[in-house]
């Protein structure tokens, strides 16, 4: 058995607990604690995420999608496979660390995708973002914890309860799309986002790699007819 190396650690702000990256031969792993958050084989229901989502945006000129956690970029790579030339995809990513190991150790699992044009990286706090762009995405796609709770930052937890709902439901086009990934169903939460104006499918996802499968939760802006393809609101957005 080839054993686990560790190659870098990074405090979580405001939290006690860090961050370790691990390599095990070629394959990488980040963990929290003893949690692996994510792994280089298991990628399944990650690149899910943004399919499920940016695939609906295909015809959509200019789309604007929001990403909030870089990991090892499954969701990012899977987006801009999707997504047309003229699209802009924003990366939200809290631990500078992070992106470090996304143009470091990891770059080859990356594949360049951080240099693509349509690409920004922001270093700071996905909710900020979303709270600072009200009527601006097409799709927000959330990676930020195992599922819908802070278990990274405890703080997450407020992209999740109903204000946070509500402060992405606002920062969404009329129809426009939230996707959260979760490692398990979590009903309460499913029945949140109804509550919070979203039509929402649920997806059991298998993860890449590994028998288990992810949920994945694409909630479609209600309250609102979606813009028509090919069509943007009067403000530009």
């Amino acid at each position: 058995m080839i054993p686990w190396v560790h190659l870098d650690t990074s405090a979580i702000p405001g939290e006690t607990a860090s961050l370790r990256l691990m390599r095990r031969g070629d394959e990488f792993a980040i963990v929290v604690d003893s949690i692996e958050l994510m792994n280089s084989r298991r990628s399944g229901s990650e690149r899910a995420l943004a399919s499920l989502a940016c695939g609906r945006l295909r015809e959509t000129r200019a789309p604007r999608v929001l990403i909030g956690g870089l990991g090892m970029g499954f969701t990012l790579r899977a987006a801009l496979s999707e997504l047309a030339p003229d699209a802009q995809v924003v990366v939200a990513e809290l631990i500078p660390a992070v992106a470090a190991w996304a143009r470091g150790p990891l770059a080859h699992i990356f594949a360049g995708s951080l240099d693509d044009p349509r690409v920004v990286l922001h270093e700071t706090d996905v909710h900020d973002l979303i709270a600072a762009s009200p009527g601006r995405y097409d799709a927000i796609l959330l990676d930020v914890d195992n599922g819908p709770e802070g278990l990274v930052q405890r703080s997450n937890d407020r992209l999740y309860d109903v204000a946070g709902l509500g402060t992405a439901h606002r920062a969404l086009r009329p129809g426009g799309l939230l996707g959260v990934w979760s490692e398990s169903p979590d009903r309460k939460f499913k029945s949140r986002l109804q509550r919070g104006g979203f039509a929402v499918e649920e997806h059991k996802v298998r993860s890449a790699g590994s028998g288990g499968r992810h949920v994945v939760w694409i909630g479609e802006k209600m309250g609102g007819a979606a813009a028509a393809p090919g069509r943007r609101d009067p403000n530009g957005r």
